[in-house]
């Protein structure tokens, strides 16, 4: 494993002496809901390394995470009982939510509290301080807590309360096995990656992911472009593309990019066929035979060519990094082309695999295939930020780093 020097001055949960103390964890249980319950329970079960680790190591544990963005308010949408309910089946520990995470409750809490029994802040968002980077409910945290941990890595893209200030207020800090894990997994694609590399990039638009291009390209043998941001490349070929989504703003760079891959002797592959519709809300679809899409239709899968030819390349890749689903896969019409690559990936047993990005993690969930994969990162906008190049403000200020400005984004 390649030895991360963003984490240098940076200890690990076990490096420090935890029996004893009351650790706060701060843990990204941000996770996707339906109707009330739990879709996809990845990023609970990925914290629970850390959780155990420090139950078994004789810490009180107290936990505090975001769930969506209910604007600085009470909302019970976005309540995290439901979270507290699955953490508790899934670590055999009692998990108590603490409904006012600022109040005396959780010092009140800690003094009767039993091994096994884990404290559960309400949603730290319910507090507008959270958002803005302020300083309420840290020094409430700090009135009680030890040691702070940060082992929320799809969160430390964001300037937040919990995930800078706290960081600040707390000497003995340092991060869990999750953070550890994905920095050092990321840093393997970015920095020393086994050859040949495969990125394989999908989703919605071109502009979204150039800056992540453009960091990969110097590393990357064979790029795999899929999703509505292939239209882009595609109609930047010359190819027709019906009605399917084109920036046409950034066929100028689709149009470089390939230009200057072919320079460097480096293959970009894009589908060659496509499942494609009349709307979103067709009932039926129909296979092209060719890379051209018809006039009236719109592409929303890549089709079973494409699947086939991009497999090849990824069975011959020692490391492969996905980002972006290959179509619209909530819908099973627009399914296949995603869930093939996804075989295609887990069946690579020789390669470092590694998969980011909320789309694509639900889609390998759903493929049955999330198991098979060398990592799974839990931080879609976190990992791509990291790979472009750009510092995590949640890493920085574990390092001591001032930030005063509170991040413009919320997920």
């Amino acid at each position: 494993m390649v030895k991360s020097k963003t984490l240098s001055e940076i200890k690990c949960i076990d490096e420090m002496d935890i029996a004893g103390k009351v650790v706060f964890i701060r843990v990204d249980f941000n996770t996707p809901m339906v109707d009330g319950k739990i879709s996809d329970d990845t990023r609970i079960r990925a914290a629970l390394p850390t959780i155990e680790y420090a139950i078994n190591a004789g810490a009180k544990v107290v936990l505090g995470s975001h769930f969506g963005r209910p604007k600085g308010k009470y909302d019970k949408k976005y309540s995290l009982e439901p979270v507290a309910n699955r953490l508790s089946e899934l670590s055999s520990c009692e998990v108590l939510l603490v409904e006012e995470p600022t109040s005396e409750a959780p010092k009140a809490l800690l003094k009767t509290l039993r091994p096994k029994q884990i404290l559960l802040l309400e949603n730290l968002r319910f507090d507008p301080s959270e958002t803005a980077n302020g300083s309420m409910i840290p020094d409430a945290i700090k009135e009680y807590a030890d040691i702070y941990i940060n082992d929320a890595f799809g969160a430390s893209h964001r300037a937040h309360s919990s995930i800078v200030a706290m960081a600040h207020e707390f000497p003995q800090r340092g991060i869990g096995f999750l953070m550890k894990k994905e920095v050092e997994m990321l840093d393997k694609v970015l920095l020393a990656p086994d050859h040949p590399f495969v990125a394989i990039i999908g989703g919605a638009k071109v502009s979204d992911k150039i800056e992540v291009i453009e960091a990969l390209a110097k590393q990357v043998d064979v790029f795999i472009i899929g999703g509505a941001m292939a239209y882009t490349f595609l109609k930047a070929m010359g190819k027709e593309v019906g009605t399917s989504l084109v920036e046409k703003d950034k066929l100028t760079f689709a149009k470089n990019f390939l230009e200057r891959m072919s320079t460097r002797e480096k293959t970009v592959l894009l589908p060659v066929d496509h499942v494609v519709a009349e709307s979103f809300n067709a009932k039926d679809s129909k296979t092209t035979e060719d890379e051209n899409i018809p006039e009236g239709y719109m592409a929303l899968d890549i089709g079973p060519k494409s699947v086939a030819q991009f497999g090849v390349a990824i069975r011959e890749a020692k490391c492969v990094f996905w980002n972006g689903p290959m179509g619209v896969f909530e819908n099973p019409l627009f399914a296949k082309g995603t869930f093939g690559i996804a075989k295609h990936v887990a069946d690579n047993n020789e390669a470092l695999t590694i998969v980011g990005g909320g789309d694509s993690v639900s889609a390998v969930t759903q493929a049955g295939v999330s198991d098979k994969l060398s990592h799974v990162s839990t931080g879609g906008g976190a990992s791509l930020e990291y790979l472009e190049g750009k510092p995590l403000p949640g890493l920085l200020a574990l390092r001591g780093k001032k930030i005063h400005q509170a991040s413009e984004g919320q997920d």
